[in-house]
C-alpha cells in the first residue's frame, strides 16, 4: 500500500468520453473514495474556509478551529483562484497549510497556475511558503480536456484548457490510479 500525502488539482479530470469533469468531480469522488475506507473527510471552498477561520479568529476559537482542521484525514479544499483572499486570510490558509505539512492529507482544486498563486493570495512569499510545503515530495501529471459542462457547445473554446493534477507523495513511488489502493494518514 501507498500513502498518498496531497493532490492538487489544477484541471478537469477527462472523463472516459474524452470531455474534461471539473476538479471538483475528482477530488469529490477520491473524498469518497476514502470515506468509504472509514477516513473522516473535511471539504470546503477556499473562500468559506477562510470566512471561518476569520470568524473563529474574532471569537478567540482559532486554536480549537486550526486543531479541528488538523484532524480529519482529508481536507479537501476547492475552488483556490475564484475569489481574492485577503491578507489575514493568507495568514490563516497558509497556517492551515504548516499544521496539515507531512500530517495529513488535502486535495486542492485550482484552476490557476503556481505563478499565479501570488495574484491570488496577495502575497507572494506567503504563496511561496504554501507551495513550499504542498508541493514536497509531488509528482506532477499534466492534464489537458474541454469543460464537461460544455460539452453541448463543441466550439467554444475557454481562456484556461490546460491543466495540471499535483500528486503528493511521501518518499513512497507513486500508487496505481486506482482509489482502491487509497491509504490516506
Amino acid at each position: 500500500m501507498h500513502i498518498v500525502r496531497d493532490y492538487l488539482v489544477n484541471s478537469p479530470r477527462p472523463s472516459p468520453s474524452g470531455l474534461a469533469l471539473p476538479a471538483s468531480a475528482h477530488s469529490l469522488s477520491l473524498a469518497v473514495a476514502a470515506a468509504e475506507k472509514g477516513k473522516r473527510i473535511y471539504f470546503s471552498t477556499l473562500s468559506d474556509l477562510v470566512l471561518s477561520l476569520v470568524e473563529a479568529e474574532k471569537q478567540g476559537r482559532l486554536r480549537e478551529r486550526l486543531a479541528a482542521l488538523r484532524n480529519p484525514s482529508l481536507l479537501v479544499v476547492d475552488e483556490i483562484g475564484y475569489l481574492p483572499i485577503t491578507a489575514s486570510g493568507t495568514n490563516l490558509f497558509f497556517q492551515v497549510v504548516n499544521a496539515r505539512y507531512e500530517k495529513g492529507s488535502m486535495i486542492l482544486t485550482s484552476n490557476k497556475s503556481f505563478k499565479e498563486w501570488g495574484e491570488i493570495f496577495g502575497d507572494s512569499v506567503a504563496a511561496s511558503a504554501m507551495l513550499d510545503r504542498l508541493l514536497h515530495h509531488c509528482h506532477i501529471v499534466n492534464i489537458k480536456g474541454n469543460s464537461y459542462r460544455l460539452r453541448q457547445y463543441p466550439g467554444i473554446t475557454l481562456p484556461q484548457e490546460a491543466s495540471t493534477t499535483l500528486r503528493h507523495y511521501r518518499k513512497r513511488p507513486p500508487a496505481p490510479e486506482h482509489t482502491e489502493n487509497l491509504t490516506l494518514r
